[in-house]
């Protein structure tokens, strides 16, 4: 017995394999700058990006990290017709845990993005929607990226993707998990707001 189909496991492979590439990384490696698990979180997404002093750099893996979802969701759509939010979902594991880098990544916030963009844009809309006005209010991107993440799930019910919404609730979970140590410091009145180096 399986749970998935060989075209379900090749859609969730894609999607795995997109996520997994640490576009933060490989962008501040290309540039020459600090190593960026070096320095604040230690993770490889365009928030620690930015810590480099590197808007241009941080904007450019945002976008990189985004598309990773966008693009899963696309192609899982032509391998299977479950495959497209299989795919998301992998992309986003990948993400924060690649295989190319002992599954040490980062929080996937980027990638939760796009996924929700290639599944229903919508439910991205929402995301950014809820994002941007959580950083203008409070200019914590830990904080906007907790508050959007529960904002997805209810909009993909809401307008009637109801299995999507309960896998981007799972997600959702474990983009809270990966938040946990900003959870912390967001209680403690200690974290580090949005622009800050380290």
């Amino acid at each position: 017995m399986t749970f998935f189909s060989l075209s379900e496991l090749g859609a969730l492979a894609v999607g795995y394999l997109l996520g997994s590439i640490p576009f933060g990384l490989l962008l501040t490696r290309l540039a020459g700058t600090t190593d960026i698990r070096s320095i604040g979180s230690g993770n490889i997404g365009a928030t620690n990006v930015l810590r480099t002093g590197r808007k241009d750099l941080a904007a450019a893996t945002l976008l990189l990290d985004a598309l990773k979802g966008v693009a899963a969701a696309i192609i899982g759509a032509q391998i299977s017709s479950d495959g497209a939010v299989i795919a998301a979902a992998a992309a986003f594991v990948g993400h924060i845990a690649p295989i190319w880098l002992r599954f040490r990544g980062g929080k996937g916030v980027a990638t939760f993005l796009g996924a929700l963009f290639g599944l229903s844009w919508p439910a991205g809309l929402a995301f950014a929607a809820v994002w941007l006005s959580t950083a203008a209010l409070f200019r914590y991107s830990s904080l906007s990226a907790l508050a959007a993440s529960l904002a997805a799930p209810l909009v993909l019910a809401a307008n009637g993707h109801g299995r999507e919404a309960f896998v981007f609730a799972a997600m959702a979970a474990l983009l809270w998990w990966k938040h946990r140590d900003n959870i912390r410091r967001l209680l403690a009145g200690n974290e580090s707001r949005i622009g800050q180096k380290a």
